[in-house]
């Protein structure tokens, strides 16, 4: 079955234009059912009827997975089965009366605007990684992009006189996007002072397009982001564990609860879909509500 499903992620990777974590995710998500049916890499074929999709989703329910994880694998499995049936490797297609589990609703967690001028304050500018640091929440939160789309950014990506960046989303997809007056002077900051003995300690002497490295002058990962993000986190004591995809949120509602329409956040964050915005039309309705039970003697 190997065969196939390194057919099938090249399939979604060249036509779908899936980025590389969507490749891994969707991998890993059919292994494991694959692991469930007792499959080997070698095995040339396999059968089941709806009923195995059924008992196996059941399994995945009593292991405590969330529903919007379950609901990600029977979608990888669901799409790997369909290209199977494609190539003539599967003759039915029972697995469509399999449903979805129903995703409860649930509310992006957010900063509000006191709790995130903290958190960008918290970085030493004084020294390389602190300089670096203030400019990526800086980023991250003045303009809303996802932690890897910052990770794709080249010096290339910024233009200072138009105050707009460069990006590439899901399946690399390119967007332009406005940048605020503090984070393009944090860049700049960054620019003149780290970046370039960041450049310098890369062993290999390597210049690098990146516009944010590491500590060995490598282009930045997510994963080191996020651990950044956590550890400033937690020295200003927030109430929540922040992350980079938090001040995505904090981006999307701020501009909401200022009158920002809908539509135009939506483009900023680069959603496919305007149902995929609208869910933080409850947060701003959540802010209201607050504010009217605080402040009015009869709420």
């Amino acid at each position: 079955m190997n065969n196939f499903l390194e057919d099938f992620l090249r399939f979604i990777k060249t036509e779908r234009n899936a980025a590389l974590l969507t490749v891994e995710s969707y991998r890993n998500d059919i292994w494991q059912f694959f692991r469930f049916l007792d499959l080997k890499e070698n095995d040339d074929g396999f059968s089941f009827d709806y009923l195995t999709l059924r008992h196996y989703l059941a399994i995945l329910k009593e292991q405590r997975y969330a529903r919007s994880t379950i609901a990600r694998k029977l979608s990888a499995i669901r799409s790997f089965l369909h290209f199977l049936k494609r190539e003539g490797v599967l003759e039915n297609n029972s697995w469509e009366l399999v449903s979805s589990p129903k995703r409860g609703k649930k509310l992006p967690r957010f900063l509000f605007q006191d709790e995130v001028l903290e958190l960008l304050d918290v970085p030493p500018q004084e020294t390389l990684l602190g300089c670096r640091d203030k400019a990526i929440l800086e980023v991250l939160y003045g303009t809303g992009i996802r932690v890897s789309e910052l990770t794709f950014m080249d010096i290339s990506s910024v233009e200072f006189e138009q105050g707009l960046i460069r990006i590439y989303g899901k399946g690399f997809k390119e967007r332009i996007v406005p940048v605020g007056s503090f984070a393009l002077q944090a860049i700049a900051v960054y620019l003149r002072r780290s970046r370039v003995q960041l450049e310098k300690k890369n062993k290999k002497r390597e210049k690098s397009p990146a516009l944010f490295l590491n500590r060995f002058g490598e282009r930045l990962t997510a994963r080191s982001i996020r651990r950044m993000v956590h550890k400033y986190s937690l020295r200003t004591g927030q109430r929540l564990n922040v992350s980079p995809h938090m001040l995505r949120h904090s981006f999307a509602s701020h501009l909401l609860n200022a009158g920002a329409d809908l539509r135009a956040v939506q483009e900023l964050l680069g959603h496919a879909a305007i149902s995929t915005t609208q869910i933080y039309t409850h947060i701003t309705k959540e802010n209201l509500k607050r504010t009217y039970q605080a402040a009015h003697p009869r709420a």
